[in-house]
């Protein structure tokens, strides 16, 4: 009796907060497969599901099974390295670090953030794993950091040919670190596949 009820735990609707996103790829992934995803950014939400448009602090404390976020990269990408030093006197930088801390010390069972090379994986710690977009159905190459917290490591889930680099070499835009900060449909779909079938929360 007690087996079974678990098994029936664990395939449980998970409470997913995507956090720091704006466009709803990563929270239709989930809510598509029937889990109760929201997003949450300063920004307002694109698409129909749910999202909270404000401070992701304001609802971090709700009971979340699991929390994917992509906190802001602009003052920790080693891609910015030599604006570092400006960052870090002006306080830029430890600000950005400090919020990355207070996604990943959350009190949530599960979490994965999202980053590209950044400085966190000096001052924190390594990622669990760099995965690409070419791994997941996009013909394209784009190191995404993945650090992760009660997860496994997220398996490639179609791998195809193509290795371009079409958001490196976007030119300059008013939109253009939006459509850069966008996760891959693919690797959406692989993180809503991969990371719900668990009994991590038994």
């Amino acid at each position: 009796m007690i087996e079974e009820k678990q098994k029936q735990q664990a395939k449980a609707p998970l409470r997913v907060l995507v956090a720091c996103e704006f466009s709803g790829v990563v929270r239709d992934a989930f809510n598509a497969r029937g889990h109760d995803a929201m997003s949450c950014d300063l920004l307002p939400g694109m698409g129909v599901g749910q999202h909270y448009q404000g401070d992701v602090r304001d609802v971090l404390d709700y009971p979340w099974d699991l929390m994917i976020a992509h906190p802001p990269c602009t003052h920790l990408s080693v891609s910015g390295a030599r604006h570092f030093k400006e960052k870090r006197l002006d306080g830029r930088q430890q600000s950005a670090v400090s919020f990355f801390m207070l996604l990943a010390k959350a009190d949530i069972p599960m979490i994965a953030i999202e980053n590209p090379v950044c400085v966190m994986s000096t001052l924190w710690r390594k990622p669990d794993q760099i995965i690409h977009p070419w791994e997941h159905g996009h013909g394209e190459q784009k190191q995404t950091c993945l650090w992760l917290k009660n997860l496994p490591l997220l398996n490639p889930s179609n791998v195809v040919e193509g290795r371009e680099q079409r958001v490196h070499k976007m030119g300059p835009s008013e939109d253009r670190w939006k459509e850069r900060s966008k996760t891959f449909p693919g690797i959406a779909e692989a993180m809503a596949d991969q990371w719900t079938d668990t009994d991590l929360l038994l």
